[in-house]
C-alpha cells in the first residue's frame, strides 16, 4: 500500500478539464490554477466558473465533438470529471469519453487522467458487504455501468491513461494523507477519500506518472481516520 506524498514542485503545464464546474472537478479547477497551471475547461454556462487569468473557457458540452476538440487543442494533459446523477440514464461519461478520446488521439495529447468509482470492474467484490448487497444494486447500479462503459472506451484507446477510482466521498479538505495503488482486497481501509484529495492524486498523476495504462483505488486509511 502507498501513501500520498507531497506534490511535486514542476513547470506549469496546459491542461484541459471536462467537468469543471462541480465535485472533484471543481476541485481540480482550483488546485491546478493554485499550482500554477494553464487550464482550458469546457462549460456550458461559462459564468459558473471563477475568472482567472490562467483559466479559458469553452463553452458547450461533452456530447460536441468541436467543443471537445477546441478544449483539448494546445493541451499537455487531459483531466476528466465528467459526472450525472446517480439514477440519471446519462451516457455524458461514456459517450463524452469517446469524443475526448478521438479527439486526444486525432491531436497527439497522450496523456489523460479520468475518474471513475471504487466498486466498478474487479473491485465490487472486495466493497464491503452493505456497499456490495445494498447500495450498489439499489442505487448506484446505473451509475457504476456508466462508469464501466467508461473505461472500457478509456482502457481500449492507444492513450497514456490512468482512472482512478475513489469509494464514498466525504467533505473534507487536502490532506495528502490517504492509500493508493493497493491491491483491491487490501485491509485496513475505511471506503472513503474527500475530493480535495482525489483530485489531489489525479494532478500528482499529469505532473508525475505512476499508474500509467492502470486504474487506481485511493481511500484513507482506518488507522489515519481514528
Amino acid at each position: 500500500m502507498l501513501s500520498a506524498t507531497p506534490q511535486p514542485t514542476v513547470q506549469p503545464r496546459h491542461l484541459a478539464l471536462f467537468g469543471a464546474t462541480r465535485g472533484i472537478g471543481r476541485e481540480l479547477l482550483g488546485q491546478a490554477l493554485e499550482a500554477g497551471h494553464a487550464v482550458r475547461a469546457l462549460a456550458r454556462d461559462p459564468s459558473s466558473l471563477p475568472a482567472d487569468p490562467r483559466l479559458t473557457v469553452v463553452e458547450g458540452g461533452a456530447l460536441d465533438p468541436e467543443a471537445v476538440r477546441r478544449t483539448i487543442t494546445g493541451a499537455d494533459a487531459v483531466l476528466c470529471a465528467l459526472g450525472a446523477p446517480a439514477r440519471s440514464d446519462s451516457k455524458v461519461r461514456s459517450e463524452g469519453t469517446k469524443h475526448i478520446v478521438r479527439a486526444m488521439e486525432e491531436l497527439g495529447v497522450r496523456r489523460l487522467v479520468c475518474v471513475s468509482v471504487f466498486g466498478a470492474a474487479e473491485t465490487r467484490a472486495s466493497l464491503p458487504f452493505f456497499l456490495k448487497y445494498v447500495i450498489f444494486p439499489l442505487f448506484l447500479r446505473r451509475v457504476v455501468a456508466e462508469h464501466e462503459r467508461q473505461e472500457r472506451v478509456i482502457a481500449d484507446s492507444s492513450l497514456e491513461w490512468t482512472i482512478v477510482r475513489p469509494p464514498h466521498l466525504v467533505e473534507g479538505g487536502r490532506t495528502g494523507l490517504y492509500a493508493h495503488g493497493f491491491a483491491p482486497d487490501a485491509p485496513g481501509l475505511t471506503y472513503r477519500i474527500s475530493r480535495a484529495d482525489v483530485a489531489e492524486l489525479m494532478l500528482r498523476e499529469v505532473v508525475e506518472p505512476r499508474y500509467v495504462r492502470r486504474a487506481v483505488g485511493i481511500s484513507y486509511e482506518k488507522a489515519r481516520a481514528a
